[in-house]
């Protein structure tokens, strides 16, 4: 593929000055297994492994390569592999925190322009969820897009596209069918040359049968939905880029059945512009819109202005993003304290500038 249809522009190839200069060639990680890699470049596709050096550099997982990111790549002579020896900085990503107890964050792809946001019109419809992904999306610097798939399945449409837009932020909400193709074309219409979209959501949604309308064939594989619960079964288990013939290129994820937020210092307030937009009239500048006399957010709560599964909703996701950042900061804490001191015996006297060499400059620890 050319470069441009990857997605590379004169910014990134700005940016990638220096590696050029020094042998290395632009590429584009396509498909992730640990830490191998297949990438695609000017020169076609190929395998690839990193460095040990860029290894060591990338002490967290979500500093390693991942599907989406730009990376600079030294071709093996005379093999068909290559070589990760750097990364080049995300534009934007889609990021949730790592399951269990763990503070960091899993990166789910990365330089992404738009992120389809898909929900079915079924018994599994959850206005709550969507602004889950919503502030997700958004705090990575994503265009997000509401796609409502399982049109024909829907007794009520109108009500679930009320619910969606009610939630949306002012996204754009789609109601599509991916079995016969309604609506299909405003997501092509979304897509172009050079623009990355993903989908995402829960198993069963109907992501994977939504890029196979788009591609015009079946290249991700699909499963029905059991009849019992309406609960879908993973079909897709890693995240691939896939060209759509039109232009633009998408991505497929797993059903995500366990998400938890990484971070949402601007994704919150974005997903939840009414809240945001109340909150000025707030008493406190700090408000949290819980107990605070002179809140402006539950006064329009208590006189009905402010549906209370909003505000309840709310209220939940900024109290997991204050429990993520004390969780972060107690590891920050334990990893200082880890880290091995200098013996006295051999350190250098630091000088501060004052020329006394009495060793307590800045910078000692």
């Amino acid at each position: 593929m050319d470069l441009a249809e990857l997605g590379w522009d004169a910014v990134w190839e700005s940016d990638f000055t220096a590696h050029r200069q020094g042998g290395l060639e632009p590429a584009r990680v396509v498909h992730e297994d640990k830490l191998s890699y297949n990438v695609v470049g000017a020169s076609g596709d190929r395998p690839a492994i990193i460095t040990g050096r860029l290894r060591h550099l990338c002490p967290r997982d979500q500093d390693l390569p991942k599907v989406g990111d730009w990376v600079a790549v030294r071709p093996v002579p005379g093999e068909s592999k290559g070589v990760i020896e750097a990364i080049l900085p995300r534009r934007s990503q889609i990021a949730r925190k790592i399951n269990g107890r763990g503070t960091g964050a899993q990166i789910v792809v990365s330089n992404i322009d738009v992120a389809f946001v898909v929900q079915a019109m079924d018994s599994t419809f959850n206005a709550r969820r969507l602004e889950r992904f919503l502030v997700m999306v958004l705090e990575g610097g994503v265009r997000p897009v509401l796609v409502l798939n399982k049109l024909d399945l829907c007794k009520a449409p109108r009500r679930m596209i009320s619910e969606a837009e009610a939630v949306s932020g002012g996204a754009l909400v789609l109601p599509v069918c991916a079995k016969t193709a309604k609506g299909t074309g405003r997501l092509r219409e979304i897509l172009g040359p050079g623009l990355t979209a993903v989908f995402i959501g829960t198993s069963g949604v109907g992501k994977s049968s939504l890029i196979n309308r788009l591609v015009g064939g079946t290249l991700q594989p699909t499963l029905e939905v059991r009849d019992s619960d309406s609960k879908g079964r993973h079909a897709t288990t890693w995240r691939e880029i896939i060209p759509v013939p039109q232009g633009g290129l998408v991505i497929d994820t797993p059903g995500m059945r366990e998400f938890h937020l990484w971070s949402a210092d601007l994704g919150l307030d974005t997903a939840f512009p009414d809240i945001t937009e109340l909150a000025v009239g707030c008493r406190f500048r700090d408000c949290t819109h819980g107990a605070e006399p002179g809140c402006a957010v539950r006064s329009a709560l208590e006189a009905g202005a402010l549906a209370g599964g909003r505000y309840e909703s709310f209220r939940k996701l900024q109290a997991e993003l204050v429990e993520v950042d004390r969780g972060r900061v107690e590891q920050e804490r334990r990893v200082r304290s880890s880290r091995p001191k200098p013996s006295s015996r051999h350190a250098l006297p630091l000088d501060d500038g004052d020329g006394d060499g009495d060793g307590e400059g800045e910078g000692q620890e």
